[in-house]
């Protein structure tokens, strides 16, 4: 499948059925049980490699509460870099002295976060180092997603490249490229709408649906990705 029939499938795959949506939707919103919506995350990529292409069931909840943490694991391992070097950032920023207008700064004074040249240099190796992992983030869920849930399978890099060097590099990073635009766009839309409507309660439900939605469409782009192989 290319591109665009990978992206036209999975923006049409959740709207299957919406009432997953919804449920997938509170389950993300409550603590502890969104460990399930995780899970879910995972039952959609395992059941698209087997080429069903209806939304799985919300069944064997425990698996998918198993599962959920499983990939929880699986993202904090890799962020612990570019989370490090974040953490540096900021622990080497400063603070600098914003005077306010004439007329008020014998009283008020404003104390904007400063970075020094350090700090910037952190940020800058932290936000490189969390695009490349992205990049085999997701080959490396759908590995794991490949191998019944198996944690190491998510880690073991050497396959991860295989994988994408077989779908071809100038394939997997245009489609890449394409699905973070559109989560970040679409994610956007969503935060700007969401809170306008807020106080109409309407708020609420554009942030359960949409990124409900979000979640299931980019599992099933994943899934499509990994076992695209080059076409």
């Amino acid at each position: 499948m290319n591109i665009t029939g990978n992206i036209s499938d999975s923006l049409q795959y959740p709207t299957k059925d919406w009432v997953k949506i919804v449920i997938l939707g509170i389950i993300l919103i409550i603590p502890i049980v969104n460990f399930i919506g995780l899970g879910y995350y995972l039952r959609i990529i395992k059941t698209s490699l087997a080429g069903l292409d209806e939304l799985p069931n919300f069944e064997r909840i425990g698996e998918l509460f198993v599962d959920g943490i499983k990939l929880l694991m699986v993202c904090i391992i890799y962020a612990i870099v570019p989370l490090i070097f974040y953490a540096l950032s900021v622990s080497f920023a400063g603070s600098a002295t914003v005077s306010s207008s004439t007329t008020t700064s014998s009283v008020f004074s404003s104390y904007l976060p400063g970075l020094t040249g350090i700090s910037v240099v952190f940020f800058i190796i932290a936000a490189i180092f969390a695009i490349i992992i992205s990049i085999f983030a997701y080959m490396g869920i759908a590995n794991m997603a490949y191998h019944d849930s198996e944690i190491g399978a998510a880690l073991r890099y050497r396959e991860i490249l295989d994988r994408i060097t077989a779908i071809g590099w100038g394939n997997y990073m245009r489609w890449w490229i394409i699905l973070t635009l559109i989560i970040t766009v679409a994610g956007f839309f969503i935060d700007i709408i969401g809170g306008i409507l807020l106080f109409f309660v309407l708020g609420f439900l554009v942030f359960l649906l949409g990124y409900s939605y979000l979640l299931i469409f980019q599992a099933r782009s994943v899934a499509l990705t990994f076992i695209s192989l080059g076409e």
